[in-house]
């Protein structure tokens, strides 16, 4: 039950929880990996800020090429008998492991606005801590409030279909 009220049914709700989910992420994420880096400073934080239009664009992208991998990596480990949780946490450290692989770098790009081999150079430094960031705040803030949403929209169909 909680797969059908909880995740997406369509398109247009599979874009609404990826459209939430990202926004959070991008949000929250990218301003926890840049201040560390470069300084607990507004312009810091506003210089992050001018960038993250670009960065959530390449974010939607990464997640249009890792969902597929991120699913069959996903049915690897767990079972379809396992509890919705279990499937859950599993799919979203996928899709964060994927993802934070591919954003250490384009992320890195983005931020300073220049390609160079810096970022693929201080990959192995710079990724477990993108990792952690993103899986924290994947699992405990972006994905949970998504998955309200979706529910909170499938409680609002039913309740119009019984009307």
């Amino acid at each position: 039950m909680e797969f059908y009220m909880k995740l997406p049914r369509s398109k247009k709700e599979f874009a609404i929880f990826i459209g939430i989910v990202s926004i959070l992420s991008v949000n929250m994420i990218a301003p926890l990996i840049t201040c560390p880096e470069a300084g607990f400073y507004l312009s810091v934080w506003q210089d992050a800020l001018t960038v993250l239009p670009f960065i959530w664009m390449s974010v939607i992208a990464a997640v249009l090429l890792t969902y597929v991998p991120a699913e069959k990596l996903t049915l690897m480990i767990v079972s379809k008998k396992d509890s919705f949780r279990a499937q859950i946490v599993v799919n979203t450290l996928c899709t964060v492991l994927l993802m934070s692989i591919l954003l250490t770098i384009i992320g890195s790009r983005i931020g300073t606005r220049s390609i160079t081999l810096e970022p693929i150079r201080l990959f192995f430094y710079k990724w477990p801590r993108n990792f952690a960031i993103s899986l924290f705040v994947e699992l405990c803030i972006a994905q949970p409030a998504a998955r309200l949403a979706i529910l909170k929209l499938h409680l609002r169909k039913e309740a119009g279909k019984e009307e």
